[in-house]
């Protein structure tokens, strides 16, 4: 055991010992939650279940916590944050749950690695006081004793373990648990110092310096802004000027949101992410910026954001994120989505929490790109970080008035199968035509497949060669030369549930290669496709 960590243990140890203090009854400041919560989990925790990954957990006051549920579903249910989903409801029934399972939680407070981690306390801790109105201040006095003085025992140990290892945006949530804690009992200076002392490195390494967070995700970048925003909530409820760094991480991080949504005002699905509410995110951003910017180039975030006309083309060009910040990443290098207006027509897959889907859905066959070998650009290790991913992703981009030409690559599957991906994509006709190229080079014919995720909203029907997508308000073609096209039956986890879809999929025919360089014994394999609305 190193130096560090035997004095980190030593703190919290310290941490556990009892203290005196003047009890309180209620906490000095309280702040309320910014989420919108989901009325239909709302009221399934108030019949006692709590549904995750497609599956219903008893959960009630009376029957408390159990350790052996899954641990993905431990770490969403011990930060509280379904809290807002029985606000959300509203009903007095939905108070009295909110305030029984608190209470069973500080009558018989979990022990285990999960409950006792920071950013899983941090968050339980902001989560009490921002949901303390709705569900605590009428309770007995005894009942607001005991949860008062469980957040300020929790509050001492997530000081002691600062800081802590980088975990993404919780890591935020973490520091906004210790100013909760403050803010129930101010007395106890050493919570706002240490917040202040570790604010600024927390977010110099969460925040990119083009203001997209280092998970490079759309669902991590909504995150960051509202814990950015109820950061803001909270120091003015405490007449606390708001740091200019957080002023202007807010600005950076809204303007970068809002370029990694669609035209339904919904996330793109990259790393991790959920389409979300388009009333959600617009609430979040009205009240978060003073301007309506979107960043159009994300140089550090590595995603390119290119429009034409009606549409939009997101594409991810750059490695995935680093290891402590990569434990929800995707092998999705180099995938793409697009829409027209508010209609989307290539997407990737969505993500999962928890489950067999969360694994299904990191894997690149889960997105726009290519797979070789039925081989990932990336793989994960059984503690869910990544274990092998591209080394190097390169991209270019040039346009003119009337078009868009990316050249992307990476070598994802050089160290598996000594081969390289190119990708080159063409956005032109007023946005109406979608072109790309892929070429595989390696030192043998690879197979390889190119998958095109179709939204569920779009009908499909495949027409000899050519598959036609109906899609609301258009009608498009997609074409192709040089593979087999197949359509294949799909699903689409971005709105949390399995829809069914399908998907267009593009089969390389090995043996057919474009070129050799007998210099340097390499192969190239190319498929060339098009997408293009028909006309009215």
């Amino acid at each position: 055991m190193n130096e560090v960590n035997l004095w980190r243990r030593l703190k919290v140890a310290v941490a556990h010992l009892p203290i005196h203090h003047k009890s309180s009854v209620k906490p000095s400041y309280v702040y309320r939650d910014l989420g919108q919560g989901d009325v239909e989990q709302g009221a399934l925790l108030v019949e006692g279940r709590f549904q995750f990954d497609q599956k219903d957990y008893a959960i009630s006051p009376q029957k408390g916590w159990h350790e052996s549920w899954p641990a993905e579903l431990q770490k969403v249910l011990f930060t509280f944050g379904w809290l807002r989903d029985l606000k959300a409801l509203g009903t007095n029934e939905a108070r009295l749950c909110a305030r029984g399972l608190i209470n069973a939680w500080c009558e018989r407070p979990q022990q285990n690695d999960i409950a006792q981690d920071g950013v899983i306390m941090g968050q339980r801790l902001a989560n009490w006081l921002a949901h303390y109105e709705f569900c605590l201040e009428t309770a007995a006095e005894e009942t607001q004793k005991r949860v008062l003085d469980v957040m300020l025992k929790e509050g001492r140990i997530l000081a002691a373990l600062l800081p802590l290892p980088p975990h993404g945006w919780e890591g935020l949530a973490a520091l906004r648990g210790l100013l909760a804690a403050f803010m129930v009992l101010p007395e106890q200076q050493g919570f706002l110092l240490r917040f202040q002392r570790y604010l600024q490195p927390e977010l110099e390494r969460l925040i990119l310096s083009d203001g997209t967070v280092t998970e490079r995700s759309p669902e991590a970048q909504f995150q960051i802004v509202r814990e950015l925003l109820s950061l803001v909530s909270m120091l003015n409820a405490l007449h606390i000027s708001t740091p200019p760094i957080v002023s202007q991480a807010l600005e950076k991080t809204c303007s970068v949101l809002r370029a990694l949504c669609h035209g339904d005002g919904k996330l793109a699905l990259f790393n991790g992410s959920f389409e979300r509410s388009a009333s959600e995110i617009q609430t979040l951003l009205e009240r978060a910026e003073r301007y309506r910017v979107i960043t159009p180039i994300l140089p550090q975030g590595g995603f390119i954001r290119l429009t034409l006309g009606r549409s939009l083309l997101l594409v991810d060009a750059a490695v995935p994120p680093p290891y402590g910040f990569d434990y929800r990443a995707h092998a999705g290098t180099l995938s793409f989505e697009f829409s027209y207006g508010p209609q989307r027509l290539f997407v990737n897959c969505g993500s999962a929490l928890g489950g067999g889907w969360k694994g299904a859905l990191r894997v690149t066959a889960a997105h726009n790109a290519l797979t070789a070998e039925g081989e990932s650009s990336s793989e994960f290790g059984k503690d869910g970080h990544i274990t092998r991913r591209p080394s190097h992703v390169s991209y270019a981009h040039k346009s003119t008035a009337k078009a868009h030409w990316v050249d992307l690559s990476h070598d994802g599957f050089h160290a598996p199968l000594g081969a390289v991906w190119s990708r080159s994509l063409y956005l032109g006709a007023d946005g109406e035509d979608l072109r790309g190229q892929e070429v595989v080079e390696g030192e043998r014919d690879l197979s390889f497949k190119i998958r095109f995720h179709i939204h569920p909203s779009v009908r499909v029907v495949q027409e000899d060669e050519d598959v036609i997508l109906h899609a609301e308000g258009s009608i498009w073609r997609f074409r192709q030369n040089g593979g087999k096209l197949k359509v294949e039956d799909d699903l689409y986890l971005g709105q949390r549930r399995p829809e069914k879809t399908r998907q267009i999929v593009l089969l390389s025919e090995p043996g057919k290669t474009i070129d050799s360089q007998a210099k340097k014994l390499l192969r190239r394999q190319k498929i060339i496709w098009v997408l293009e609305r028909v006309p009215d």
